[in-house]
């Protein structure tokens, strides 16, 4: 349970770990604060305020569909399948991207290291995440210029593309959130560059084991592998 506050901790053993003995919130910050616990790096268990990132003066994409017209059920997300995406960017003398991705229904997460950053290479990561996320059906995301082909996007991918208004990045807050937990492992200013694929993956792995208050303290990995069971069962009853 790495990375996650006391209060997480205790509601997951509670509710999702019967096995293990329970434990109040309470005797979790004790043991942080006593000698025993000291070691442990309290401030992977708080989570840290978002930042806003900056970014430049942008020109004006076409043809956009604002959030505006984006269906009902997505804002309630009553679904899996509608995501949201954004970049985390290198620092001023770093090279690299990451294309950050996050399912707004089951929180699942995907990420793609971008080392030489143009259009051609985003789409190409996008197709990697539909093939390990084949339920795509919709992506909100902001402004930036990697979208100036967004049409050409949305045929490759089969989905819908929805855009935030200037500077809103709050109507994306599902991927600002999970971005700002990738920020503590890789702080703003990092050089994107210098993290392994591996370092990637295993970054990945972490956010979708995450037990999360929204997702009844399921992870999910948990909450997407019970809706693909699912579909999986409901095929078999039909065939």
């Amino acid at each position: 349970m790495d990375d996650q506050s006391p209060q997480a901790i205790a509601r997951r053993i509670s509710r999702r770990e019967k096995h293990l003995p329970s434990v109040s919130k309470n005797a979790i910050y004790r043991y942080i604060k006593s000698v025993y616990g000291r070691r442990i790096e309290t401030h992977r268990l708080l989570r840290r305020q978002r930042r806003r990132r900056k970014r430049g003066s942008k020109k004006s994409l076409s043809e956009r569909t604002f959030i505006d017209k984006r269906p009902k059920y997505i804002s309630e997300r009553s679904r899996i399948g509608d995501f949201e995406a954004d970049f985390i960017l290198s620092g001023k003398s770093g090279k690299g991207i990451l294309l950050t991705v996050a399912d707004r229904r089951s929180r699942t997460s995907f990420i793609e290291q971008i080392l030489n950053v143009k259009i051609e290479n985003v789409h190409r990561a996008f197709s990697r995440i539909k093939q390990r996320f084949p339920e795509m059906k919709t992506m909100t995301t902001d402004n930036d210029l990697l979208f100036e082909r967004h049409k050409e996007l949305e045929k490759l991918l089969h989905i819908k593309i929805y855009f935030c208004h200037q500077y809103h990045s709050w109507e994306k807050g599902t991927i600002e959130n999970t971005n700002g937990v990738i920020r503590r492992d890789i702080p703003k200013g990092s050089d994107i560059s210098k993290y392994s694929k591996r370092f990637i993956e295993k970054l990945e792995a972490k956010l979708n084991r995450r037990p999360m208050e929204c997702l009844k303290d399921r992870t999910p990995r948990e909450v997407l592998e019970m809706y693909r069971k699912r579909i999986r069962r409901n095929k078999k009853h039909r065939a």
